[in-house]
């Protein structure tokens, strides 16, 4: 199936059913009355985590919905029927923007869990409810108030302990087909990776984590380059990210060099992000001599002032992947004990999840301006290129 993490689409709930004018009416039994009965309310438009869906995929091909309308009131006091809420199903993980006004609506990360987006029309009052002392016969009734129609912006991130970053050929995928039973596809050329892969990490029993394989980093991905905020916008997510670095990239570029541009990159995305909790996995550890990961280890320290973990792993060969696993496990699990026995630290962490999320919208918000900004200068340099002229030829 395909992976789809970005969708547009139109919600409309349901319109509230308009209220009744009637009057009693028996054979024999005068001063009958007002009997008009209300509308139902319109239904409401839900959006609900569901586990076994990871994509978005259905909403590119059926973009709009509409809930069910409130049937109108009728005699005898009957009410009428409420319209059906509508639920839609999406993946855990899935934030839902508004599309006119870019408020953000919700996020829905625990399975089972609904959003109200769109809530339904309220019924009509029947010309019953306006009798009184002085109106024993009201011919009055209200209509029903229609939904609320939106354009929504669904957006899935995906939900891992641990992603992997760094740029295209670091042996990211590798690496994840060594320590988990992800497949991802593997080859000798750069952006293998076009999706991000999720694969469980089994220590043992009842200890294990998640982690994502994610496309490659390139200069520039904070600006839209490449995957750009396809790829950062999956890292807000993650509690820790692990860099895999290269010792010996293919163009010689410096190894030290390439971990401050990442650096700079998230720092430009969000930079809330940019001070999250950072592994360095110095990948390829078979092509090079134990001195000279020694070296590349303390270039790191004095040049960048790195204070984080530092680990040396060969995820062709299998070589430290073991020990890296069982370290980003006993971390996630000092994690878990901290935020347990502290709540103002999950509250915190909350707080900062959210602040990282906002600053990403913010980015992506930026950046989608000064793309609309650069399209209408063109047309207006070149008005004529939207022309296009058809000629049949005989």
């Amino acid at each position: 199936m395909k992976f789809v993490d970005e969708a547009a689409i139109r919600v409309e709930a349901g319109k509230g059913g308009g209220g009744c004018l009637s009057f009693r009416r028996e054979k024999f039994i005068e001063k009958g009355g007002p009997d008009g009965g209300d509308g139902g309310d319109g239904g409401s438009v839900y959006l609900e985590a569901v586990e076994a869906l990871n994509t978005l995929v259905d909403y590119r091909y059926q973009p709009r919905y509409r809930a069910q309308n409130g049937a109108p009131g009728q005699g005898s006091n009957c009410t009428g029927r409420s319209g059906d809420p509508l639920v839609l199903p999406v993946p855990v993980g899935t934030s839902v923007i508004d599309e006119d006004t870019e408020e953000f609506i919700g996020d829905l990360i625990e399975p089972g869990q609904r959003l109200l987006v769109a809530a339904g029309g309220h019924h009509g009052l029947g010309n019953a409810r306006f009798k009184s002392s002085t109106n024993r016969a009201p011919r009055k009734t209200t209509p029903g108030k229609p939904g609320v129609q939106r354009r929504l912006r669904l957006e899935l991130k995906v939900l891992a302990d641990v992603g992997l970053l760094g740029l295209p050929n670091a042996g990211k995928s590798t690496l994840i087909r060594a320590v988990s039973a992800a497949r991802p596809k593997v080859a000798d050329y750069p952006f293998t990776t076009l999706k991000p892969q999720l694969g469980v990490v089994r220590i043992e029993a009842h200890r294990s984590f998640v982690m994502a394989d994610l496309p490659g980093l390139i200069e520039g991905a904070a600006e839209g380059v490449g995957l750009g905020f396809q790829f950062l916008k999956h890292l807000t997510r993650t509690r820790i990210l692990l860099q895999v670095v290269d010792p010996l990239p293919l163009d010689g570029a410096d190894p030290v060099a390439v971990i401050a541009a990442v650096s700079e990159e998230l720092r430009q995305f969000s930079p809330v992000l940019a001070e999250r909790e950072r592994w360095l996995v110095l990948n390829k550890a078979d092509l090079i001599e134990p001195a000279q990961q020694n070296a590349l280890k303390q270039r790191i320290h004095d040049e960048l002032h790195w204070t984080g973990p530092i680990e040396v792993v060969s995820a062709l060969s299998g070589d430290g992947t073991q020990s890296l696993s069982r370290a980003l496990m006993q971390r996630l699990e000092d994690l878990d004990e901290a935020v347990a026995a502290d709540p103002e630290r999950r509250a915190a962490e909350a707080r900062e999840r959210a602040l990282v999320e906002e600053q990403g919208r913010a980015r992506i918000r930026a950046w989608r301006a000064e793309r609309a900004a650069a399209r209408a200068t063109e047309r207006e340099q070149n008005p004529g290129d939207d022309e296009t002229e058809v000629y049949y030829v005989p």
